[in-house]
């Protein structure tokens, strides 16, 4: 049987390593060609035995195609052995390499807004294959990840096991290295999720994908906020707060003349005053066929300010990878929206 690596700790490997039987060290040297040279190609592992190497699985994906901003951001659109495919994103900056990883083929909350909704929720990604991403963005980029988002296709709160052991192989010293600060999961604001989230032993952040400030707009935009109330993720984001002492990050997505206005900042003001945290805005990036706009940089700085004003700690996030339609699901789905024989 295969030794799916990406989806094995250490401990787990030495395990099976000793039912072959092979020596527990080579674990360790699996470890190091794996997490710390990349390695995607068993082949390549030079002090394995060649009958070893047969037995060993890193990838079960490939990226099928692939995306390169005038800003430095790659987009990789990556797909599984069944077929599906998720998206995934690199973005450099001055200090940082941030992996914007998926967790679900697909997505179910239906924001209406956004391309992955549209694309419609396949399954779960195994926590191999949400690492999996991580490996082909350092191959294809040749630079090596530092940190890394959950903000990608998917809810990562809803595929919770998987996710989380992705997490813990990111900040596992003897394998991604990762420090947990560098480690953010994006929710849509999963109540039990966030909670279950504040008793595990992870000084990692925590970003709800707010994007109104009131439960009725919230419940327009946001379908899978039907039966969830804003106070109900307030309540469970405070809980978080408190036992992980980590301020909550609010995202909010600037849509032109659905939640950009003077009263909608205003009761963004009164929620994140209720909450140890501090907002994100963020300027929406159009899908096609979808009915919604961005707002003018003029008009998100004037909400920005309204923020600032009212005494939140807020920020307007730097729009990347605009020229290669970096949203979730948009490679995505103008792939599959392509008709055969286009040549693409």
């Amino acid at each position: 049987m295969k030794l799916p690596l990406l989806d094995m700790t250490l401990d787990q490997l030495r395990a099976r390593l000793e039912e072959i039987p092979a020596p527990a060290y080579r674990a360790d040297q699996l470890a190091d060609w794996v997490y710390r040279k990349g390695a995607t190609d068993p082949a390549t592992m030079t002090n394995i035995p060649a009958d070893l190497r047969d037995r060993v699985t890193i990838l079960t994906s490939r990226v099928a195609a692939q995306a390169q901003s005038s800003d430095g951001s790659l987009k990789l659109l990556v797909e599984y052995e069944d077929g599906q495919q998720v998206e995934t994103v690199l973005i450099p900056t001055d200090n940082r390499v941030t992996a914007c990883l998926s967790t679900q083929a697909g997505c179910a909350m239906g924001c209406r807004f956004c391309a992955s909704a549209a694309g419609g929720w396949a399954r779960n990604l195994t926590a191999g294959e949400i690492l999996q991403q991580v490996l082909h963005l350092q191959k294809v980029s040749g630079q090596r990840v530092n940190h890394v988002v959950f903000m990608g296709m998917g809810e990562p709160l809803a595929n919770y096991n998987a996710t989380l052991a992705a997490v813990r192989a990111l900040i596992d010293p003897q394998r991604f290295g990762l420090s947990a600060r560098s480690v953010t999961i994006s929710t849509v604001g999963l109540p039990a999720g966030i909670r279950r989230l504040a008793r595990e032993d992870l000084p990692i952040t925590l970003a709800i994908s707010l994007h109104a400030p009131n439960d009725p707009l919230r419940r327009e935009l946001i379908p899978a906020a039907e039966s969830v109330t804003i106070d109900e993720i307030i309540d469970a984001a405070t809980e978080f707060f408190d036992a992980r002492k980590r301020e909550v990050t609010l995202e909010y997505l600037l849509i032109a003349d659905v939640n950009d206005s003077a009263l909608c900042a205003e009761g963004l003001a009164n929620i994140a005053r209720r909450l140890r945290c501090n907002v994100n805005l963020i300027i929406y990036n159009p899908v096609a066929d979808l009915p919604f706009r961005q707002p003018g940089v003029e008009g998100a700085k004037a909400f920005l300010e309204r923020l600032r004003k009212r005494g939140v700690n807020a920020h307007l996030r730097k729009s990347r990878g605009a020229d290669i339609a970096a949203a979730c699901g948009q490679l995505r789905r103008q792939r599959q929206n392509q008709e055969p024989g286009t040549g693409e």
